[in-house]
């Protein structure tokens, strides 16, 4: 199976006729053509009941949104598909847990104005849109992302810049949202160039899925533009390694070869990527597409998301089974971020078995123990010693 996962095969034009690869990778005909509700679905993908009652139910809380090439690795034959549990609402939605939040990161609640989030002391979150080329079912600000939910996303822009540039701490700016990528180059270089112009701000990064989700969108223009703005990062956000095509790995490259350092945020899903085979495929093709994996996340306490959340255990398992059997740079942070506002707290086996004054006691992940004796300072009369032969050999 990890093997099949390595295969970078594209899957167009799967469900869409022949015809369909005349605008194939045109990705304004993507976004015209997606996939938005159960007229859409239907005709394509036989659905079970818990599907189909989640279609009908979305839009009260987060709108169904998938593009052609996205729906293209959905596999029609399984329900339990991992793509296919990312993007395709079902019944448990609809149900809320005891324990789940509408802010489940308490964005809300660290917002100095609307739309800019300011909770670590140099940087902060600005939300640039409400809309993504695709809607993950799993999604953290599902409360104002899509336009359906009770809560709008209120953006104020002016506010926003002139906070920036009253705040000399904030030296980083984590575009996001929505998906900034999805602004034509015009706005998004409008935004660029203003946040650029702010002397203490150091460097802006880029919060997307529009590569997994819409590589089309990375056209040469658009990374000519961007390429004006360095120091400029992009994470992105893939979680299975089908996510990763012949299209999405051509997209990341011209990303890449534009200078772009790439980092991965994954989020750890029931029936996703709960494994640590299909964990270890996705970092080693994260690799290959020159993207390092950045994030495992723990999947944020999002209301109607009880079906795709794992426990914390098994997200240290899978770390614990990464360490040791791959190279260190395929091994993401695995992070909770704190319900209500903590920030993101990371997370690792135990490998500090005992500390004393003297030494610390370490196992590998063989489970072999190790001791790390604390440093020996050297004596004034050993010193003194020593400085005295260096005296004698001038």
């Amino acid at each position: 199976m990890a093997d099949d996962f390595l295969d970078f095969r594209s899957h167009a034009p799967g469900y869409w006729p022949a015809s369909a690869m005349d605008q194939w990778d045109d990705h304004k005909w993507q976004l015209k053509n997606r996939i938005s509700g159960l007229t859409d679905l239907e005709p394509h993908l036989p659905l079970t009941d818990e599907e189909r009652a989640g279609v009908l139910l979305a839009g009260n809380k987060l709108a169904m949104s998938i593009t052609p090439h996205f729906f293209n690795l959905i596999d029609r034959e399984d329900p339990d598909c991992p793509i296919r549990r990312q993007v395709i609402p079902r019944l448990e939605e609809a149900w809320t847990a005891p324990e789940e939040l509408a802010d489940p990161c308490g964005e809300d609640s660290h917002m100095p104005v609307p739309g800019l989030v300011h909770r670590y002391p140099d940087r902060v979150l600005f939300l640039v849109t409400d809309r993504c080329a695709s809607y993950c079912r799993y999604c953290t600000r599902s409360r104002v992302v899509s336009g359906v939910g009770d809560q709008q996303l209120e953006t104020q822009w002016e506010a926003a810049f002139e906070y920036l540039e009253k705040t000399p701490q904030v030296r980083d700016v984590l575009l996001s949202g929505g998906d900034p990528l999805l602004f034509s180059d015009a706005k998004l270089e409008k935004i660029l160039s203003r946040l650029s112009a702010i002397p203490h701000i150091q460097f802006i990064r880029i919060g997307s899925r529009i590569p997994i989700f819409l590589p089309q969108r990375i056209t040469p223009d658009l990374c000519a533009m961007l390429r004006k703005y360095h120091p400029l990062f992009i994470s992105i956000h893939t979680n299975h390694p089908k996510e990763l095509t012949s299209e999405v790995r051509d997209a990341l490259g011209r990303l890449a070869d534009t200078g772009i350092p790439l980092g991965n945020q994954s989020v750890l899903l029931r029936g996703v990527n709960d494994s640590a085979e299909v964990q270890r495929a996705l970092v080693h093709k994260l690799l290959m597409c020159r993207v390092r994996p950045y994030y495992l996340y723990q999947c944020d306490l999002i209301k109607g998301s009880s079906h795709l959340r794992t426990s914390v255990s098994e997200g240290l398992e899978i770390i614990e089974n990464l360490r040791g059997h791959t190279t260190g740079y395929a091994i993401p942070q695995f992070v909770i971020d704190g319900p209500g506002g903590g920030g993101k707290i990371p997370l690792n086996p135990d490998y500090v078995l005992s500390r004393t004054d003297g030494k610390t006691v370490l196992r590998n992940y063989e489970g072999e123990t190790f001791e790390y004796p604390e440093p020996t300072r050297a004596p004034a009369d050993a010193l003194t010693a020593l400085k005295d032969r260096s005296a004698c050999c001038s």
